[in-house]
């Protein structure tokens, strides 16, 4: 039996790419899921098919960019499923451009998708862990964070923000809860489709058709984390291409 049979799991980002994948892989060993993106249609669909598979899928429409989303998430988790064990902050965005574009906007965006997004939901989670006296937070990162590279100076800020937030919490958590980022490398999702400079685009594009691996890698790297025993903390992993640099 899977050690990760019967866990309630909520995911946001879960729509599509690595939100997708990882809800099918976690369904597929037994987990409950609890759904969580913008594209209502999109959810339904994937709720429909995992429960065609066998599994147990909720879902809820959310935008991590508003803190009551984030609260009916987890609240959903607790109504229908009693618990909470897994929140996947995996929800995020990339709208990278060079410094002098001054795309003011993208950036304001990712900073409310990517560090803000994530604060409400350890802000929904985290009371809900401390009363149960156990719960596991798993981040969706990247790898731009640990190599910096043109154009993505604030794209890699706001997941290098998260790292020391996830990195604070796993220390004040404590011996019941547990914390795990995940900097996944190349991976072939709609990343390019949130790029708004066209030459950057282009550029990562031609990189994901290239050597980009599929999301599922990713999912197998979310559910290993999660498999492990409760006195085990795998803090952080790095995945990519073995082609990227």
């Amino acid at each position: 039996m899977s050690p990760i049979k019967d866990k309630i799991i909520a995911i946001t980002g879960a729509s599509s790419g690595i939100g997708e994948a990882s809800a099918l892989l976690l369904a597929e060993r037994g987990a409950k899921i609890v759904l969580g993106a913008r594209r209502t249609e999109k959810l339904q669909a994937l709720a429909r098919r995992i429960k065609e598979q066998g599994g147990d899928a909720i879902y809820h429409t959310v935008d991590v960019k508003k803190r009551a989303d984030l609260e009916a998430l987890v609240g959903l988790a607790r109504d229908t499923y009693g618990t909470l064990d897994v929140l996947i902050n995996n929800a995020g965005i990339g709208p990278i451009s060079p410094m002098d574009e001054l795309r003011v906007e993208d950036w304001e965006e990712m900073i409310d998708v990517n560090i803000k997004g994530p604060l409400y939901g350890i802000a929904a989670a985290l009371p809900v862990f401390r009363r149960q006296g156990f719960g596991h937070f798993v981040n969706t990162l990247s790898t731009a964070g640990i190599t910096i590279k043109p154009t993505m100076a604030v794209y890699a800020g706001t997941k290098n923000a998260m790292r020391t937030i996830a990195e604070g919490l796993r220390q004040e958590a404590g011996p019941n809860l547990r914390v795990t980022n995940i900097s996944p490398g190349f991976i072939r999702t709609n990343f390019a489709d949130s790029l708004t400079s066209p030459a950057v685009k282009a550029g990562i594009t031609r990189s994901m058709e290239e050597m980009a691996i599929t999301p599922d890698a990713i999912a197998r790297a979310i559910a290993f984390a999660i498999e492990q025993p409760a006195d085990v903390d795998v803090g952080d992993i790095v995945i990519r291409p073995t082609a990227q640099e």
